[in-house]
Order: structure tokens, then sequence, then C-alpha cells
């Protein structure tokens, strides 16, 4: 690896005079990254050994094929990119991906997901806000229908993953479905049709009611009964145990309960993100940045989850934008700064040509060996937007 994982905390002062050479040196690497990879291939979720390889070939998908859940964070990326720096270089990457994720929604490829929103937020509506793009705009409404078939009655969820058929899959979501949320609200916005606004605000009722727990940490999934619309369990796929508390998908609470919050207008979905960064915040280690669950702590030995960090930077300056309290807002703000100074500090690459992510030290799916401390793409994308959000507080974000 290219540098250690710390033992000391980072102050939130220490981030003044960070931010452009942060910046700087993650734009050097995704402009190398793109010169390597091109605007037709994408790279695999994580890196290997810090540099990211092409996307394997999987099934019918050719090798650097638009397939998965991530390829969407690399476009956010581009769009980022050209807002700060008005390069054309960015611009035209980004409209490059956004053609090939029309292509893929018209194609039908992939589609079996909740996730569509990840994907189609970033790489397709931040292009229609932004240029007016007319094509990326009619895709992204199609994966916005995409979307609503996935929404069960009377459960009143999307759910999250596989064939509608599936009965190991059926009646479940993850707590990461707040954040696919937004293309359904973006959809509605844009077609005035009310039943786009009607799932999100019961699939988030939902999960405010039944994946947030009572000490406020949160379960991964959660399952209800298709048929009946009964909550089932909560479960894990990715953290220590079913009832531990994965740093990720804590992280997702915090921003999505707060970016649905500001869709909806619901008082007790604020809350819930509060809720989150609460519990969130009293679980960090010394230096700010979770271990890849929150059950573990300094000493345990376990990988840090810098993405999670990230996301959660991003989910507090969110929650600080829409907290009605003005020192609760400030307070937020300051956890998210001294997060971030600490990801700067300790997370990033030695020099922009020692490693392909912008960020490192993250995990992906410890219990299956995936991505454990690597880069991965997501944690790059909101580790970009955290300092973006921090260089420009009136930055207007495409979720």
């Amino acid at each position: 690896m290219t540098s250690t994982q710390p033992s000391g905390a980072t102050t939130e002062t220490d981030l003044e005079g960070a931010i452009t050479p942060a910046i700087t040196a993650a734009l050097a690497i995704l402009r190398r990254n793109i010169d390597r990879f091109g605007s037709t291939t994408f790279p695999d979720d994580t890196t290997h050994s810090d540099r990211y390889p092409l996307r394997p070939a999987a099934g019918a998908f050719a090798a650097g094929a638009n397939r998965g859940w991530t390829t969407s964070f690399w476009a956010g990326m581009t769009w980022i990119a050209w807002e700060i720096t008005g390069d054309e270089y960015f611009r035209d990457a980004g409209l490059a991906y956004a053609a090939d994720f029309a292509r893929r929604v018209r194609a039908e490829e992939d589609l079996d997901t909740h996730d569509l929103g990840f994907l189609y937020t970033l790489a397709s509506v931040a292009p229609a806000r932004l240029l007016g793009d007319d094509d990326a705009r009619a895709a992204a409404l199609e994966a916005a229908d995409h979307l609503m078939r996935r929404f069960l009655e009377p459960a009143g969820i999307v759910q999250a993953w596989g064939d509608l058929a599936d009965p190991e899959q059926r009646g479940r979501t993850i707590i990461d479905s707040l954040m696919n949320m937004p293309l359904l609200t973006w959809a509605g916005e844009q077609t005035g049709d009310p039943r786009f606004a009607d799932a999100v605000r019961r699939h988030t009722t939902q999960l405010r009611e039944n994946i947030l727990r009572a000490d406020d940490t949160t379960f991964h999934t959660f399952f209800w009964d298709a048929v009946t619309g009964e909550p089932l369990r909560g479960s894990t796929a990715q953290g220590a145990a079913d009832d531990s508390c994965w740093a990720r998908g804590q992280a997702w609470g915090i921003y999505g309960f707060a970016l649905n919050h500001r869709a909806t207008g619901d008082p007790q979905l604020l809350e819930a993100s509060r809720r989150c960064a609460v519990r969130f915040l009293s679980l960090l280690p010394e230096d700010k940045v979770p271990y890849w669950d929150m059950v573990y702590g300094d000493g345990s030995g376990e990988p840090r989850d810098s993405s999670s960090g990230a996301i959660a930077v991003c989910g507090l300056l969110e929650l600080a934008e829409v907290e009605t309290d003005a020192d609760r807002a400030a307070a937020w703000r300051a956890a998210a700064h001294e997060i971030l100074a600490s990801l700067v500090a300790h997370y990033t690459p030695v020099s922009p040509e020692a490693a392909d992510a912008v960020i490192l030290h993250s995990v992906y799916d410890y219990p299956k060996s995936i991505g454990v401390d690597e880069g991965t793409l997501w944690g790059d994308y909101f580790y970009l937007e955290a300092l973006m959000r921090v260089a420009h507080s009136d930055w207007k974000r495409y979720w």
C-alpha cells in the first residue's frame, strides 16, 4: 500500500489551506485515469494494490463494459471536475459516459437493481441539469420508470436486488436505497407524475420505521412480506453481524435521510438523519475515520473504511443545510470538516502518481474479502463531492 493508516487525530483547523491542493491532486488522478481507460470502458469497483484494473468480463459483458452499480461514480466525478475547472476535457468525457448510459438503459442491460438511482442520477441527471442535455434527461426518465417497476405493493418499498421473482431477494431493501430515491424525486419534478413522490414518501417512511433501530444504529438490509406488506426482519450482507452497525450503511443513513427530508418536507426524516449522525459520530475512533463496521474501535486491528467517512462528510454537510437549529447546523458542519481533514491528511496517496484511487483504505465487502483496504469508485466520488462542497458552499448537488 502507498500509505499507512493513521493513529492520531486531525483537527478541523488542519483543513484550512488543504482543500485546494487536495482538489488539484484528485483531478490529476482523475485525468490520468480517464486517459488510461478512455470514455467507453470502465474500471472495476475497487483497486487492486491501489491500481484500478479494467472491469472484468462477465457473461455477455466484455471487459470494461458498463455494468454493475458503480460505473456512474466515475461519470459523476467528471461533472464535478468540469464545474471546478471549466475544462472541456472533463465535460466531453462526461458526455461520452452519458451517451453510454443512455445506450445501457435502452438496451435494458443490467437494470435489475435499485441502484439505477446511483447510476442515472450521476451519469444522466447531472448533465441534464448542467447542460440541458435532452438525451441524458430522457435516459434518466427511462431509468426512473425502470426503478418504479421495483416498487412493491403493499409493502411500500423498492426492492433492492435481483429479479423480482427471486424468492431469496423478494421483499428486501437496503439502507443504500435512500440514495436511490433522488432519481424518483427528480423524475416527479420533471413529469408532474405523483407516483414518483408517493413511492419516495412510502419507501423512506418504511426505512425510517424499520431499518433505523431504537439505539439509532441501522440495519444494512431489511425484509418485508411482499404479499402482506408485513415487516419481517433485519439482516446484513456486508456488515460484521445482523445486529452490528455497518459503517457505510450508517453514513448512507445520515445523507439519505437528509436528502429525502429535503425532498418530502417530512420532519421525521430530518430527525432520522440527526439520529444517524449522532450515533455515527459517537462511534468514531480517535482519527475520526470509521472502521468498516462500527462495532470495532481503536486497537481492534480491523481495516478502516474511508469511503464511509467521505459519505458521512457529504451527509453531515447536507444535514447542516436542512437543519432548523443554527447551533446544531454549526456542529454538523464542524464534524464534517474534522472528518474531511483527516481524510485529506492521512487517507490520500503520497503523490498523484502513487495510486489510481483518490482516497485509499476503503472496504467494499469484508465478509467476502472483496476490496479490503483498497480504493473504491464511490469513495473517490464522495471524497471529491466533499471537497467541492467545502470549497464552493453554493454548489448544487446532483442528488
